[in-house]
């Protein structure tokens, strides 16, 4: 089968080669998933995952890829709840090969399935971001309505399911990001936008949550606009600083078939949708990760056309 692998953790993007590996098989619990579309997040060649396996041994050339949508294949020995033929969509395991293939193995528990009237593009662009948002506004943020939200990188692929999700629960949001990013961050449902690069944040003055994806000095101004009893969420790793009297949490996201259930239903009936960026085929994905021009949302390679 045709995949995108990785070998040098050195060379970032540009050390991705298009290259024909051998078909995976299904171990127990798991399907084989015949790739459609796939998201990818660039982050991931900086992750320990991307190279090593559980026990830190180096499992290179490694597939990257984490969000599939397909249809299955095949059924591991013990695998219950989907069948052969099914449309899905979901998140893979971090040190497995990935989703940049045509096909890949996952775990049936990893899955969610797609329905018919929601397309492969759509339903790749939604994993990560859309069970980031979730878990980190619902799960671990604890968002009730009436409260306020800062969402950091509203026009991103992230921060715009942030934004939309808060909105929708009720909370009062306020975006952040570069000035070009305003009338983006404004569509996704943001009531206010801070410019970060030339607007005080601290203006913004005390918020209920606060949804980071940025860290660093954005991070530690952050941690002091959390009124008492309020959040800061990252997922950039520990805060560097934390709410005077509040939480601090940092999470990596996890699969959850019913979280992506209600996901993939908002974006059915409209009340959520997709911030999709650059659109490739896998024969050129490599140049699709090197851009030379910035485009905010999710990248998704289509496998199959």
């Amino acid at each position: 089968m045709k995949a995108i692998v990785v070998t040098d953790p050195a060379a970032g993007t540009a050390g991705m080669r298009l290259v024909q590996r051998p078909e995976p098989r299904a171990a127990i619990n798991d399907v084989v998933v015949r790739v459609h579309a796939s998201g990818f997040v660039g982050t991931e060649l900086r992750w320990p995952s991307t190279w090593t396996d559980r026990l830190g041994r180096d499992r290179t050339p490694s597939i990257p890829g984490h969000e599939p949508a397909g249809v299955v294949a095949s059924l591991g020995y013990g695998t219950t709840g989907l069948s052969v033929g099914q449309r899905v969509f979901g998140l893979t395991d971090w040190t497995r090969d990935g989703t940049l293939a045509e096909l890949t193995a996952v775990e049936a528990r990893n899955l969610a399935p797609l329905p018919a009237d929601v397309d492969f593009t759509v339903a790749a662009s939604l994993p990560i971001s859309g069970l980031t948002a979730w878990q980190g506004l619902f799960v671990h943020g604890r968002l009730q309505p009436g409260q306020s939200v800062i969402a950091h990188g509203a026009a991103g692929a992230v921060g715009s399911m942030v934004t939309q999700l808060a909105r929708s629960a009720g909370a009062h949001v306020i975006g952040t990001g570069r000035a070009a990013d305003r009338r983006r961050a404004l569509d996704f449902g943001a009531q206010e936008f801070v410019d970060l690069e030339h607007d005080a944040l601290e203006d913004v003055g005390a918020v209920d949550l606060v949804f980071d994806v940025i860290g660093g000095d954005i991070g530690k101004r952050s941690a002091a606009l959390i009124r008492p009893g309020g959040t800061l969420v990252s997922i950039v790793g520990p805060p560097e600083a934390r709410p005077a009297d509040g939480r601090a949490i940092d999470f990596v996201v996890e699969a959850d078939r019913a979280q992506l259930g209600e996901i993939v239903q908002r974006v059915r009936d409209g009340r959520l949708r997709p911030n999709i960026g650059t659109v490739a085929s896998l024969d050129d994905a490599v140049a699709a990760f090197n851009p030379t021009e910035r485009r905010p949302g999710k990248t998704v390679i289509r496998v199959r056309p």
